[in-house]
């Protein structure tokens, strides 16, 4: 673990962040809100102001509350921390539990912003409107994308917590054997004919060369609940991430498009010909990994900054491969690439929290987001957690895994805008191209537009009819029934009565949220 990455991703985070994933201005809204006075990121002097947590842990065991780490948060933050640790095995459980009982502490990690729990708590008034509020927090208001801002907000357009950062760019997209591309003398492809013919070639022209029809072109599979990482050939069709797509100011549900049918045709030519995996429908992630990782296919979708482990894998089957030789990203097919929702989760703040004191704790989430403060989470203590070896740091991992530190990212995290994309141990000449090729993504990526908004009907509803899409799309790719199968359900979808009612709640809720 490098300190030049340290410094790289330090030099990200704060200017590139600053300068481009977020706007300060406060976003409309209010109502009851109080107005605080902009306190930035002063701690302040005085009493530490007490404050009760609960959060999810999700190593061996949570962190000591007595550790240095703590203490240290604790007095960088003027803060005295009362954290209820529970396993993220059961974290949903209990806190649905404690949110019943009313029994709400200061500060609440909410996994997901759109349980039917935490909606009906919002409106009953359990938790703080910071709609207009958080502009007045220099970390908060700049590390955190615009698009979890956005995504996380309610049906009556408001924000109820702070969300938890992720990297938003470098999203799971196609990754390549760029050796095998090169051998072939192919160009990485941009359009759907293109990933087509590579598919094909990868199959046929024996890329590995060892004389035998031994590869596949694309290692996907479907999964119990969604079409998988084949679902991301027919978002590169319909140009959505998910299931919904901004057409003129209106969410259109991407089964009803006809570039969706082409999909499937797509698929079902590539079952045919071998260029995905024959047993894709019962294949497991990790299978589908494996295929990858073992040197058999030339191209699988993931986030290049999760490729490091496969590529020690494919070094053992093949030594003369490098990183950016064993896996190429992407970056846009059809003018298309997916972006994430920017966040994972947030932190609520009990309504039965005072004003003066909601203004501290929105203090001490800013303090522990700055760089000096989440740090001591990141690293630990030198000599205990890391060591500094010709200044550079060096996790001693054993000893970081075991005290639980990094369970406090649970509760406060900041998201290297990178993070998807890179990864410590890659060579600097993998980082510099995997860098640029993520700033060449970022020009054309797509979030989902339907993360967070209700639709009351969808919730009966909505998995069902998802559930029978897949069906007779996996059927229609394996060939067991025909295009025109797929022709029809979507008919029926069409006059659906639920499907219509699904269709106008949700663009009801879009319509809210963005003013369209």
């Amino acid at each position: 673990m490098q300190n030049n990455w340290g410094k790289k991703k330090h030099r990200m985070t704060i200017a590139t962040l600053a300068m481009a994933l977020m706007s300060t201005a406060a976003l409309s809204g209010c109502g009851q809100n109080p107005a605080p006075a902009a306190s930035g990121s002063d701690s302040g002097g005085g009493k530490p102001t007490e404050v009760s947590i609960i959060s999810a842990f999700t190593s061996a065991n949570p962190p000591d509350p007595n550790g240095e780490i703590q203490k240290a948060i604790e007095k960088a933050t003027n803060t005295k921390l009362n954290i209820q640790w529970v396993s993220a095995n059961n974290y949903k459980e209990r806190l649905n539990v404690s949110m019943s009982s009313g029994d709400i502490p200061d500060v609440v990690m909410i996994d997901d912003p759109f349980s039917t729990m935490f909606r009906s708590m919002v409106q009953q008034g359990a938790f703080w409107d910071i709609s207009t509020l958080y502009s007045k927090y220099p970390n908060i208001s700049k590390l955190i994308p615009a698009e979890a801002w956005e995504a996380t907000k309610m049906q009556d357009g408001k924000n109820y917590g702070v969300p938890r950062p992720r990297g938003a760019e470098g999203a799971r997209f196609f990754v390549l054997r760029k050796d095998w591309l090169d051998k072939l003398g192919m160009q990485v492809p941009t359009t759907t004919d293109e990933l087509y013919n590579v598919m094909k070639a990868f199959k046929e022209k024996d890329p590995d060369g060892n004389g035998k029809n031994d590869t596949i072109g694309f290692s996907g599979n479907v999964n119990a609940a969604d079409m998988g990482t084949l679902g991301i050939i027919i978002n590169s069709f319909t140009g959505a991430t998910g299931n919904w797509k901004d057409q003129n100011g209106s969410l259109v549900y991407t089964d009803l498009m006809p570039e969706t049918r082409s999909a499937l045709e797509f698929l079902n030519k590539a079952y045919k010909e071998g260029l995905i995996p024959a047993d894709f429908a019962s294949l497991k992630p990790s299978q589908v990994d494996d295929l990858y990782a073992s040197g058999k296919a030339g191209m699988i979708a993931d986030k290049t900054g999760n490729m490091q482990e496969m590529v020690s894998k494919l070094g053992k089957v093949d030594p003369t491969v490098h990183d950016h030789q064993a896996f190429y990203p992407v970056t846009s097919i059809n003018d298309f690439n997916p972006k994430g929702p920017g966040f994972l989760g947030m932190l609520a703040i009990s309504k039965q929290v005072p004003e003066e004191k909601l203004d501290k704790i929105m203090q001490m989430i800013d303090k522990w987001m700055s760089p000096e403060v989440f740090d001591l989470q990141t690293w630990g203590v030198e000599g205990t957690h890391y060591t500094v070896k010709d200044g550079n740091k060096e996790l001693i991992k054993d000893k970081y895994t075991a005290s639980g530190i990094d369970n406090y990212n649970q509760i406060v995290y900041v998201a290297d805008p990178y993070a998807n994309t890179l990864h410590r141990n890659f060579p600097k000449e993998s980082i510099d191209l995997y860098t640029k090729l993520q700033d060449e993504r970022a020009k054309n990526s797509k979030a989902d537009p339907s993360v967070g908004l209700y639709s009351e009907t969808f919730q009966s509803y909505g998995p069902e009819l998802a559930k029978q899409a897949q069906d007779v799309k996996t059927k229609v790719i394996l060939g067991v029934s025909p295009i025109t199968a797929w022709d029809d359900f979507v008919n029926q979808l069409k006059s659906n009565p639920q499907m219509t009612k699904i269709t106008t709640e949700i663009n009801a809720s879009y319509k809210q949220r963005t003013g369209k």
